[in-house]
């Protein structure tokens, strides 16, 4: 408007430097940005205290048709508690998700903390309510972050990454309920966890992991110890963590990579 009227005062940058210098660069009002905390760190020391579920599309032979798979998963054992394939996604079949896997994991009031992002079915009314009514705390990532959720990323990953996996897309709903029926069998009783030491999720749930890495560890000591010039060091680390924290702290994630950093420079 300046340069309309043949007058220059200065350059943009020139204006925004004063408009610093005098502390009225920031914004006001409505325009402000919001802020959203890191979630709360959620702390897993034993099978149902802390769940993670989400949402996620499952492709049809149809382009631009889909069904959704609701999947619930246990922090510490990693076992999936619920599921469910609807043709849509809403806070009524996620209350019903949640009543049913609570009635089969026998959970009471206070005992465990849901984690999930912030679509509008993890939020919708009839959900929290009936969260609200079975005693389920409830605890939310932050808008389009999904490193807040990496259990049910991860979960998602290794289902859609399965040689079996249909590439192509499932007929209909029913075939894809069949097959996340067998999915979900498979993975509780028969796959070998790699962050679980490889043993199963059922087995970590019901706590049989302590029984099967005891007896592993004494099969490495016993093979150590019948022919040490094949052992540089000691055996493989067969002990699980007695906690699983979701989203943890500062001070946490710091001694993490302090530690990571030191098995790096012993390697």
């Amino acid at each position: 408007m300046l340069a309309d009227k043949q007058i220059y005062l200065g350059s943009e940058s020139s204006f925004y430097r004063i408009l610093r210098e005098e502390k009225m660069l920031s914004h006001r009002g409505k325009s402000k940005p919001r802020r959203h905390k890191k979630p709360k760190e959620l702390v897993a020391t034993g099978p149902n205290q802390v769940w993670s579920w989400d949402i996620s599309y499952l492709n049809s032979h149809i382009a631009g048709m889909y069904s959704y798979l609701y999947m619930v998963i246990d922090v510490f054992s990693r076992k999936i508690v619920g599921w469910t394939v609807q043709a849509r996604e809403n806070s009524k079949q996620a209350a019903a998700l949640m009543k049913q896997a609570c009635l089969d994991e026998n959970i009471d009031l206070d005992q465990v903390t849901l984690h999930s992002d912030n679509g509008s079915p993890m939020k919708g009314a009839t959900l929290l309510a009936t969260l609200q009514q079975l005693g389920v705390a409830t605890s939310f990532s932050r808008p389009s972050v999904s490193n807040d959720n990496p259990f049910s990323e991860a979960m998602f990953k290794t289902l859609k990454y399965r040689p079996i996996f249909p590439s192509q897309g499932f007929a209909d709903i029913d075939e894809a309920r069949v097959w996340v029926e067998n999915f979900t069998n498979w993975y509780n009783a028969e796959h070998l966890h790699s962050s679980l030491k490889f043993i199963t999720p059922q087995q970590r749930h019901t706590g049989l992991d302590k029984e099967i890495l005891t007896n592993r560890k004494i099969v490495y000591q016993g093979a150590k110890l019948s022919n040490q010039a094949r052992w540089s060091g000691g055996i493989r680390n067969w002990d699980l963590p007695d906690e699983v924290i979701l989203n943890p702290g500062k001070h946490r994630s710091a001694t993490n990579k302090d530690l990571a950093r030191q098995l790096r420079c012993q390697s």
